[in-house]
């Protein structure tokens, strides 16, 4: 076979260069996955003590790709660069102090390049970031503080919003050939009026501060706030995300978190209940001694409610004789609250019924007056309601 066919030249390049970029990328492209499967164990090796608690499945999912997305794009590079014309054809030129200033296609692809793997790197540092997270929220899991648990998912979002700043820094100075240091010292010129646009964002940030600070509560976390009852899910920079109680996600404010009253439901150890029930009219005096006595009993000897319990004959209602009762329940969970409130207010129907006395509900009483021989009679007649 000649091979001096390769060597002839075809718009400024031979084709031998031409059969070497082809052969370049075809390689690259079949070889990716697995060169980026196989440098992210390599990869993983260096980890695997810090990260034994970790399936290195984790590790992968969440390297291979960007590392599969740089080795392309070095592969691209690479293949490229095995041909002159017309890659070195002059698209800008003019003079700049008194030189000569020319830019050609090759210097525009070097720079996109260089954009996309600077990109591609810290996207793989970000990746890193999540692992290490990942890492540290698994053994967050294993204490029985809340708090770690609730710091991790911070100490991420701040740790990767440091790392794309940096980013911005090194393209900026890389690719655009700015000089990094006049822009930081312009920022803290134009500081103040970005503080001042940005005023809201700043108090959410610092209430995120002020929150982990004081620790009025941590993920997990029963709390009212803005009308909603609702468990804390997340605390991030700007927001706190809960959830209420009919599962209805809302993001609150982090100002508003600090700034508004906040009951904190979880660390209170007791549930307060009163009601009030109203018997018929004309229940004996001793029955409803005897109903209110047996309602405290049956409260007092039950295993989640303390000794406070109040159950008194309150008032002469409208339509009914109202005995109030007042305890207090020992499980602060709603769900366990509600079934215990459940329990106690069949067993006040039970002793009710039990004692021969009835519930009493709301009547009317109508008089009907009318004159006969210059005599008034009156009569009587109840409407229930």
């Amino acid at each position: 076979m000649d091979l001096e066919i390769l060597n002839k030249v075809v718009w400024g390049n031979s084709i031998k260069s031409y059969l070497l970029l082809i052969v370049i990328i075809f390689l690259g492209l079949i070889f990716k996955r697995l060169s980026s499967k196989l440098l992210t164990k390599f990869i993983y090796t260096f980890l695997r003590s810090f990260s034994k608690e970790v399936k290195i499945d984790k590790f992968l999912n969440l390297l291979r790709s960007p590392i599969e997305f740089l080795i392309l794009i070095i592969v691209l590079y690479l293949a490229l660069n095995q041909i002159n014309y017309p890659l070195n054809t002059v698209v800008f030129e003019r003079i700049i102090n008194k030189e000569p200033y020319t830019v050609t296609i090759i210097d525009i692809l070097d720079k996109i390049f260089l954009l996309l793997i600077i990109f591609s790197a810290f996207r793989i540092l970000l990746r890193f970031i999540d692992f290490i997270s990942h890492v540290f929220e698994y053994r967050a899991s294993l204490t029985a503080s809340k708090t770690d648990d609730q710091l991790v998912p911070f100490m991420r979002e701040l740790t990767k919003i440091l790392t794309i700043i940096v980013g911005v820094f090194v393209i900026m100075g890389s690719v655009f050939d700015l000089n990094v240091a006049t822009i930081v010292a312009g920022l803290g010129i134009g500081g103040l009026a970005i503080a001042l646009a940005a005023q809201d964002t700043l108090q959410n940030l610092l209430g995120s501060f002020t929150i982990f600070a004081d620790k009025p509560f941590i993920v997990g976390d029963l709390v009212h706030v803005a009308g909603y009852d609702a468990v804390v899910e997340k605390v991030g920079f700007r927001s706190t995300v809960v959830r209420t109680l009919d599962k209805t996600l809302v993001i609150i404010p982090n100002k508003m978190m600090i700034d508004s009253p906040l009951e904190n439901l979880t660390l209170r150890n007791l549930r307060r209940v009163k009601f009030s029930v109203g018997v018929l009219y004309g229940t004996p005096a001793e029955t409803i001694k005897k109903i209110a006595n047996e309602i405290k009993v049956y409260i007092d000897l039950h295993l989640q409610t303390n000794q406070d319990t109040l159950v008194v004959f309150d008032a002469f209602g409208d339509s009914s004789l109202n005995i109030m009762i007042l305890y207090y329940i020992e499980i602060v969970d709603y769900a366990i609250y509600m079934k215990i409130k459940e329990d106690i207010n069949f067993k006040v129907m039970e002793i009710v019924l039990n004692n021969g006395a009835d519930f009493a509900f709301p009547s009317r009483t109508i008089y009907h007056e009318f004159g006969e021989n210059g005599l008034n009679v009156n009569s009587g007649k109840t409407n229930s309601l």
